[in-house]
């Protein structure tokens, strides 16, 4: 019949087996020299064979002992490496975190403040979705996602909202447009040119068709999209010009598109959010901070 072996006693065994003393294990274990001699001792009486001999002040493993030890260390070398990391998930050094991402931050608002943020993570990985905003909204309020990215205004339950600092939207057009030249452009620079604006729901095309009605300005409208990176797309394939926030914008200069300023404000507003009520997964708080310091950084 096999012994019932007790867990502390096992853990003595190999405490004094890495340390090589029982004043060692016992400082190891945080307990007194005489309860390890007693676990020990409670072990080879259960095992039924010596585990040490003792050679002056120092106990020296049997064969047996040795043979014992060779199976328990790897065992013990896991709990060790288990240890390690739940310490460095409670200090953002490994884990998993998920984002949701609405599509206009995802090319480059999101690469640089990930870059930022797994730089000193080597042990942390990212799992990334691209979605729309109301989307995002619903998987991070139902927990599929640890953090998100929206675009304001949006209203959800279960969800809590941090804005983020507004971004300044810019006119994105081909190198070769005939308004290429200038170094900064103004809504009424766009009287009866070729556009293609972001949709009806978008808070960005509010603004817009408010300042085209505002300044008595007819762009001629050949496509909407609902979404900024489709919109410079389009730019970039020689359709028009968009006007879009600058993250959107980021990815796209090249030889073949330029962007520039927009003399009159317009801003798109965005979000970070995260599920609630409950804490935040601890990896979400520090990817939050490393994104608005990527945005200051960026002015």
């Amino acid at each position: 019949m096999k012994p019932s072996l007790n867990l502390r006693q096992v853990e003595s065994f190999y405490s004094v087996m890495r340390t090589g003393t029982v004043v060692g294990a016992a400082r190891l274990m945080s307990v007194s020299q005489p309860a390890v001699s007693r676990s020990i001792g409670l072990l080879e009486l259960r095992i039924g064979y010596k585990l040490f001999e003792r050679r002056g002040r120092r106990l020296v493993a049997t064969p047996e002992g040795d043979a014992l030890y060779r199976e328990i260390e790897p065992i013990y070398g896991s709990l060790d490496r288990i240890a390690q990391v739940a310490m460095d998930i409670g200090e953002t050094r490994a884990g998993a975190l998920r984002i949701a991402c609405l599509p206009s931050l995802s090319q480059s608002l999101l690469p640089r403040a990930l870059a930022r943020f797994l730089a000193t993570r080597p042990n942390v990985s990212a799992y990334v979705q691209s979605l729309p905003s109301r989307q995002v909204a619903d998987q991070v309020a139902t927990r599929q996602f640890d953090v998100g990215l929206i675009e304001l205004p949006l209203s959800r339950p279960a969800i809590s909202v941090e804005p983020l600092e507004p971004s300044t939207s810019v006119a994105v057009m081909p190198a070769t447009h005939r308004l290429a030249g200038k170094r900064q452009l103004s809504v009424k620079d766009l009287d009866g040119e070729r556009m293609v604006l972001l949709s009806q729901h978008s808070f960005l095309r509010y603004q817009i068709d408010d300042l085209f009605s505002r300044s008595g300005v007819n762009p001629r409208v050949v496509l909407e999209t609902p979404h900024s990176v489709i919109a410079c797309g389009m730019v970039a394939a020689g359709l028009g010009i968009t006007l879009v926030s600058r993250w959107a914008a980021a990815s796209f200069v090249g030889p073949n598109v330029v962007v520039r300023p927009i003399k009159e404000e317009m801003t798109s507003r965005s979000a970070l959010i995260f599920p609630f009520p409950g804490s935040r997964l601890a990896l979400a708080e520090a990817f939050a901070k490393d994104l608005k310091e990527e945005i200051r950084k960026a002015g």
